[in-house]
């Protein structure tokens, strides 16, 4: 990451990036009119502040691309955070959007019949294996997670396995397709993220940045 690199600002798409906008007029930064065209199909964007641009990528992609110094700053959530555990990243601001949590879920049916606490071995499919593993760990559970990026609510009814590890929001899809949270792992909210070198090369166009992100998050 050079000292002169334009500054970039890596956002996710998808319904965070709904709620970040209001967050984007409050710290001062208007992106080009590209970026709310759907139409569109460029992934970078200029915006009013000279030598500050915006990328919008996949969520799980922001603390990737913000970790390995090809953005300086982002927004994620703190599940992406706590998936990959980069030591690059320093998340100084709760943005307070994108509120949701990482729950464990099981078919309606099994309910009753089923104590969490005699657990020794559980098969789980899920996009947060890391997490998984270390939450069932502690309790001295062994997690056997199958990867899966999305559609987790077809996995008990097919067969794959009984139970998921997924983002839940309002809970809506789970029980459309006949599951029931049984126990919540964390709660989810977004972050400012910003690259470790990069506040260290760069306090002076960095830090302010935090601090109108933390103000606008605060107003809100």
């Amino acid at each position: 990451m050079r000292a002169n690199q334009p500054m970039v600002l890596a956002l996710p798409k998808g319904r965070i990036l709904k709620e970040v906008k209001p967050l984007l007029a409050q710290v001062g930064i208007v992106p080009e009119a590209a970026f709310d065209d759907p139409s569109a199909r460029q992934l970078q964007f200029a915006t009013n502040i000279d030598g500050l641009s915006i990328i919008r990528v996949r969520s799980f992609d922001v603390a990737t691309f913000v970790a390995f110094g090809a953005a300086h700053l982002g927004v994620a959530g703190n599940d992406v955070l706590m998936e990959f555990d980069y030591a690059e990243l320093y998340a100084p601001v709760d943005l307070k959007i994108g509120h949701c949590h990482i729950s464990v879920a099981e078919p309606r049916d099994m309910v009753n019949r089923d104590d969490p606490s005699q657990w020794s071995h559980i098969r789980v499919a899920t996009k947060y294996p890391e997490i998984t593993k270390r939450h069932f760990s502690a309790r001295g559970v062994q997690a056997e997670c199958i990867k899966l990026n999305g559609a987790m609510e077809l996995a008990p009814g097919l067969g794959l396995c009984r139970r998921i590890v997924d983002l839940v929001s309002t809970g809506a899809t789970l029980r459309e397709n006949g599951l029931v949270e049984i126990e919540k792992i964390a709660d989810v909210t977004s972050r400012l993220v910003v690259n470790r070198a990069a506040l260290k090369t760069r306090p002076t166009e960095i830090r302010p940045w935090i601090e109108k992100f933390r103000e606008a998050a605060d107003a809100a």
